[in-house]
């Protein structure tokens, strides 16, 4: 079982910078693939950013050149760097670990984290 614990949303107007982080409590963590979906109100959660666990990263179209994920494998530790915040990013934010073996594919999450951007 993983647990993850986010931190680092809250309030902030259109164009400012918000950092979250998501803290992994395996040892492995340096095995899971990790990403950052997003759920807004009356909204499918959707991927934002996931960063293999060989370092390889991609993006929703509507957050490249401003979202950047990246993770600290001796930490357990995933960050999502968010610059340039437009309304359309409030949403709540959840951390997922994904362990994918040949046997099947396991997914965790975390609590979330609101993040509101201000016009």
């Amino acid at each position: 079982q993983v647990q993850l614990v986010e931190s680092g949303g809250g309030l902030v107007q259109a164009g400012g910078s918000l950092r979250l982080s998501c803290a992994a409590s395996r040892s492995i963590f340096s095995s899971y693939d990790m990403g950052w979906f997003r759920q807004a109100p009356g909204k499918q959660r959707e991927l934002v950013a996931g960063i293999s666990n060989t370092g390889t990263t991609n993006y929703a179209d509507s957050v490249k050149g401003r979202f950047t994920i990246s993770r600290d494998n001796a930490k357990s530790t995933v960050v999502l760097q968010m610059n340039s915040l437009k309304p359309e990013d409030t949403a709540v934010y959840y951390c997922n670990a994904r362990l994918t073996r040949s046997w099947g594919t396991f997914n965790y999450w975390g609590q979330g984290t609101q993040v509101t951007v201000s016009s």
